[in-house]
């Protein structure tokens, strides 16, 4: 099968290097699936990069989150068939960025009828996250203000989504005019150019200088910092991530003195200790994407060819809503494995 692997650690486009490689041996509770589309993620750079928490041995195809048609069932998997599409994230070094790839079954989930391949394969991983960082973490209420960092990408822009059906007021803060009016179409009542905005300002403006009662930062560093200039009281600051490149230091003195809390979000712990609630929040995700609430906006659909320079330009920034990678992008018919694997 077609793949493309990381052999050394580097920038996407260095790194990434397309091989033809023997189809994943399955094991008692495994899947093997068809890839049907693959979404890009910032995890995916990290990991090309050797900066994400996982660090798969070398070579490894990274990939950790599609749509795919399942051909073939472990001998311990009781609950799905051959032919079912579902989405999930990938065992690792079998990543999505492939023809095929292994799910583990425990880790499955139907894809909802009401999204197209691409649509389906970015809902995992940016939905679920937004969904436990708003709902679990933050708790977030009809009527707040939420602020949303990186409104235009990934998991930012999953967060306007859910952020509107909980009944908050969203003001998306983004880099440049283009993903400014994708924050808009996503339902942003406030979108922010970082640009030529300054978003503390705009974020006292809104609110009569209270300030967001939940602040949803996937950047970190320097972001992070001035968001605690409009913070209000009893505010909660989501830490998602550092895209941004910085971690930053957390002064608890100011977040004492101005009494909001700083929480922190992994949401692959929710897989190992609370794995109902992972599928609870798909029940959740797949009942909103049947209303037409959710919807991941694809911003380029593109062929497993491109993977590297799909990869790159989401590492530079340079991507506008989820980028995702299939077969039916580039016109190319992936055939079914042989029976004998």
């Amino acid at each position: 099968m077609r793949a493309w692997q990381v052999t050394r650690l580097g920038e996407p486009t260095d790194v990434l290097e397309e091989v033809d490689v023997e189809l994943p041996e399955l094991t008692g509770s495994q899947l093997r699936v068809r890839t049907l589309a693959a979404a890009a993620n910032f995890p995916d750079v990290l990991m090309c990069r050797g900066l994400y928490q996982v660090k798969p041995d070398l070579p490894f195809t990274p990939g950790v989150e599609g749509c795919f048609e399942i051909v073939e069932v472990g001998p311990h998997v009781t609950d799905w068939e051959v032919g079912d599409r579902v989405i999930g994230g990938p065992v690792l070094p079998h990543g999505a960025f492939a023809e095929y790839a292994v799910l583990d079954s425990a880790m499955t989930f139907a894809a909802p009828q009401a999204l197209t391949n691409e649509e389906a394969s970015g809902l995992f991983i940016g939905y679920q996250t937004g969904w436990f960082g708003l709902h679990r973490r933050a708790q977030l209420k009809e009527g707040e203000t939420l602020l949303i960092h990186a409104a235009a990408g990934g998991v930012g822009s999953a967060a306007i989504q859910l952020g509107k059906a909980a009944g908050a007021r969203v003001i998306g803060v983004v880099g440049g005019a283009a993903k400014a009016e994708y924050a808009r179409a996503l339902g942003a009542d406030i979108v922010v150019d970082r640009h030529t905005e300054d978003f503390v300002d705009v974020v006292k403006e809104a609110t009569g200088g209270r300030g967001a009662d939940v602040i949803y930062d996937p950047v970190g560093g320097e972001t992070y910092q001035r968001s605690t200039k409009c913070i209000a009281f009893e505010g909660r600051i989501l830490v998602i991530g550092f895209a941004g490149g910085d971690i930053q230091q957390a002064a608890l003195n100011h977040a004492l003195v101005k009494n909001y809390s700083i929480v922190g979000l992994h949401w692959g712990l929710y897989n190992r200790f609370d794995p109902a609630a992972v599928q609870a929040c798909h029940d959740e995700l797949t009942r909103l994407a049947y209303e037409g609430v959710v919807k991941p906006l694809i911003g380029e659909a593109r062929g497993l060819d491109e993977i590297p320079a799909g990869l790159q330009a989401l590492a530079n920034g340079d991507t506008v809503g989820r980028v995702v990678f299939s077969p039916a992008a580039s016109g190319e018919v992936v055939e079914q494995p042989t029976p004998e694997g």
